[in-house]
């Protein structure tokens, strides 16, 4: 079993436990890790008078800021190339270990972070949580059902088990004061994305834009699976331009669409809900676009979406 970093309230439990009488086994079970990592603990990091949380976490601090510098500094140079693309701690770790068998890990990268924002950096500007998130309370969509849908449940099971390359999830993200809206596309193996701009979200214009984005992979389309918005009644008419299968989810089950919703997050990052859409130019798009399908992904081996939607390997050097 991997060794695993304690945090400074596992170090007080630790302490705590000791005093009464606990063995390091049983003290082990009760903070959630391995007899090792308390063995390793006590041993590592006692003082003259004994075990002491604090005195103990600074060390381990110490020692951890110790390996940081033994990090050659080129390492940390493309590593902050990588953040500045927004990538996260944890996808610049998995891209050196693939592409350059460095191990560095996002724990380390985070602290390189916080390091650099203490001295006035700004690395942390492209971390992508910034903010607690906000539990939502809404009131229920009471839109109507739309003509001739499919459901999910008819959907080929191919699809849910991502074994193929073609099957798509579509939305639409609205701006400010609902003033234009993106489609966005999302294929559910490779992750791949793209992103088309509406001056209205309406069936006509959406329909449109769906068919005009996927139009160019054609040959790597079988089916697409949207909500029940009034925007995708033309749901016929795109299967019919694009010979795919188009399916619908269940009311309030955006998990069932959870790739595309995972896109939608990523791409809020650079397009909040407060933007104005009409600032947002299809140069923009592109840019935006070219940011998440080149980002390395965990869930795809730390390949980035384009590398697995075309079948190539991409060195990324910029």
């Amino acid at each position: 079993m991997s060794y695993t970093q304690l945090t400074q309230e596992q170090r007080y439990q630790i302490y705590a436990l000791l005093k009464m009488g606990h063995k390091r086994t049983e003290i082990a079970a009760v903070i959630g890790t391995h007899k090792s990592t308390v063995s390793r603990e006590l041993d590592r990091n006692k003082g003259l008078r004994g075990y002491r949380p604090k005195q103990a976490h600074h060390k381990a601090l110490s020692r951890r800021n110790h390996s940081l510098k033994r990090i050659l500094p080129e390492t940390w140079e493309l590593i902050e190339t990588k953040l500045r693309l927004d990538w996260s701690p944890e996808q610049v770790s998995g891209w050196l270990r693939r592409h350059y068998a460095i191990q560095v890990s996002h724990e380390w990268i985070y602290q390189h972070i916080l390091a650099d924002k203490q001295a006035g950096g700004d690395l942390y500007r492209h971390l992508r949580c910034q903010k607690k998130r906000r539990k939502r309370y809404g009131s229920y969509d009471r839109r109507g059902k739309l003509p001739n849908r499919v459901s999910i449940e008819e959907r080929p099971s191919i699809v849910e088990q991502r074994q193929r390359i073609g099957d798509w999830e579509v939305d639409t993200l609205i701006g400010k004061r609902h003033r234009q809206a993106i489609v966005t596309l999302t294929e559910r193996k490779s992750r791949f994305g793209l992103l088309g701009k509406v001056d209205q979200r309406t069936a006509d214009q959406v329909g449109d834009a769906v068919i005009e984005l996927l139009q160019p992979v054609t040959d790597r389309l079988h089916t697409l699976t949207a909500d029940n918005g009034k925007e995708f009644a033309d749901h016929e008419k795109i299967a019919h331009d694009l010979q795919a299968d188009f399916f619908f989810a269940h009311p309030y089950a955006a998990w069932e669409r959870g790739t595309n919703e995972n896109m939608n997050g990523l791409i809020r990052q650079y397009i909040p809900k407060s933007c104005d859409l009409t600032s947002i130019s299809d140069a923009d798009l592109i840019w935006i676009l070219n940011r998440l399908n080149h980002r390395p992904r965990k869930c795809l081996d730390f390949q980035s979406p384009f590398e697995v939607f075309f079948d190539q390997s991409v060195a990324l050097t910029s």
